[in-house]
């Protein structure tokens, strides 16, 4: 067996702008370090800028924004919630813990995104809300997305961890559905360690979620003086973050081009300089349609099979570069089988993928010579070539 490399290129490095510091300091000495801080207040303000949005709410992650849309709905048991299979557990969860069912739809073979084509065959009565996650960044065909909710009363939410600074149609990634939940993890362009957002599309939701955030409480109307005291209202938990974690995320927001500048020199070079190599060896490369923009989340590879994917892990590795797989079909995981359900024909498309997806390193503090190591590892790598399954077309 070869000898590993020492790690030249981990996986993901959280990015530092140089001013978190100083704002976190600035916090613990001005105060209060609560929630709803001058921190958050400026942080919601940038990302309602960014999304294009009107109501952004900070909670500790994108997994309670996401608890906070099943609350925001009175889910119950029996009814149903529709999602994509390729996702991460936080997707369904939400909703499972509320009594409903998550129904599992496959994904498309190009962006990898919910199949909208299979979603108004999954939709019953007992449906009450359908969520898309922009894989990559890359949007869903969200027109189609909203026509069917329209049609069917349906509540649509974007679980945009991926999707910041991305467009759909000259569209915001984030701001199109009902509600969408935002991702501040450090895996993410924009990060504060651990975090979330909660986006509100829709008015009619702001004053209930306010509430549910805040413990159930009316605490936020008795701050701006609009009653006397606060009172349990709802349901709800503490899902707002300190204002040192606002202050962080401050930070980030504040230098989000340049972020997103550096993260699109890193992806666009992997994607021009790979290309070759792709053909030649029956690997496939993103697909970005032309009518949506991405923010550089993340750059996958699909190989030509599990054993290909296996074997170039290692390889990558041997070279000193830090490569990872991504989700598993959530409809054949343990919980997924016992809390979801999955139509008849199954998610063969996110079965396959999930067995050939490989990640590369992607952050923003990468230089040019963390890029030349990796694409170096990628073209010494020779997996057996057997033709590409082919794009599926996106309907116009």
């Amino acid at each position: 067996m070869k000898a590993t490399k020492q790690l030249a290129v981990p996986f993901n490095k959280g990015y530092l702008t140089g001013a978190e510091t100083a704002y976190m300091q600035q916090a613990m000495t001005t105060g209060p370090m609560t929630g709803d801080g001058p921190f958050t207040r400026r942080a919601h303000q940038l990302l309602n800028q960014i999304i294009g949005s009107r109501h952004t709410l900070l909670t500790t992650s994108c997994t309670h924004a996401l608890d906070m849309t099943a609350l925001l709905l009175d889910l119950a048991p029996g009814d149903e919630v529709i999602l994509p299979s390729f996702t991460f557990c936080s997707t369904a969860n939400a909703y499972a813990l509320r009594g409903a069912q998550p129904v599992f739809v496959d994904c498309r073979a190009d962006t990898l995104n919910l199949d909208e084509r299979l979603v108004e065959p999954a939709i019953t009565e007992r449906t009450r809300a359908i969520v898309v996650v922009h894989y990559a960044g890359v949007a869903v065909e969200m027109d189609a997305i909203m026509a069917l909710a329209r049609r069917h009363n349906l509540v649509v939410i974007e679980d945009n961890a991926h999707g910041l600074g991305g467009t759909y149609r000259g569209r915001s990634l984030g701001s199109i559905g009902d509600m969408a939940t935002q991702s501040f993890h450090e895996t993410k362009n924009i990060h504060c360690g651990e975090g979330g957002a909660l986006v509100l599309n829709d008015d009619r939701f702001h004053d209930r979620a306010e509430i549910i955030r805040e413990k159930g409480t009316n605490r936020g109307q008795f701050f701006r003086g609009m009653v006397d005291k606060y009172r349990w209202m709802d349901l709800g938990s503490s899902y707002l973050p300190s204002d040192l974690l606002a202050a962080f995320l401050t930070a980030q927001l504040e230098h989000f081009p340049e972020i997103q500048r550096r993260r699109m020199h890193v992806w666009n070079s992997y994607h021009n300089r790979l290309a070759t190599w792709a053909v030649e060896h029956g690997v496939i490369q993103p697909t970005v349609p032309e009518d949506r923009t991405h923010p550089a989340h993340l750059y996958y590879l699909l190989l030509p099979d599990l054993a290909s994917r296996s074997a170039m892990l290692s390889h990558l590795l041997e070279q000193g570069v830090l490569g990872t797989f991504h989700y598993q079909p959530l409809h054949l995981a343990p919980a997924g089988q016992k809390y979801g359900q999955t139509r008849p024909e199954g998610c063969p498309v996110t079965e396959d993928v999930a067995d050939r997806l490989l990640r590369l390193p992607l952050y923003a503090g990468m230089d040019d010579d963390d890029i030349d190591l990796v694409i170096r590892a990628v073209e010494s790598y020779h997996p057996v070539r057997r033709a590409p399954r082919p794009p599926l077309a996106c309907p116009s």
